[in-house]
């Protein structure tokens, strides 16, 4: 079964940045499109960045021009610039559209 093992979450203030990584395996990101979806506390899982083989990413509108995602291998990657509090929020990879199954997802919040 595959696995994603989400890290790199923190606590940091409005401006800072985060970048997330996501251990899977290649066979994974060699085949699917991969993606980042975030929780918001007491909000459904929603998907904010996705990447397809050939590097195309689209962004949700809350991410773009800010977030970055990428693929190398077998890891996934987010870097999240100019973060504001309501990008607080765990953070889990997935392939796109989503398995059935989640990682723990990693938690980063933004605050003052």
């Amino acid at each position: 079964q595959v696995q994603f093992a989400e890290s790199g979450g923190g606590y940091v203030q409005p401006g800072a940045s985060l970048r997330l990584s996501c251990a899977t395996t290649m066979e994974t990101t060699g085949v699917y499109a991969m993606a980042w979806y975030s929780q918001a506390p007491g909000k459904e899982r929603d998907l904010i960045a996705r990447i397809y083989s050939g590097n195309d990413a689209y962004y949700d509108d809350s991410a773009k021009g800010r977030f970055t995602i990428s693929v190398d291998n077998a890891n996934v990657y987010l870097q999240m610039n100019r973060l504001k509090p309501e990008d607080t929020a765990t953070y889990y990879c997935n392939t796109y559209p989503p398995r059935d199954f989640w990682g723990e997802g990693t938690q980063g919040t933004v605050s003052s």
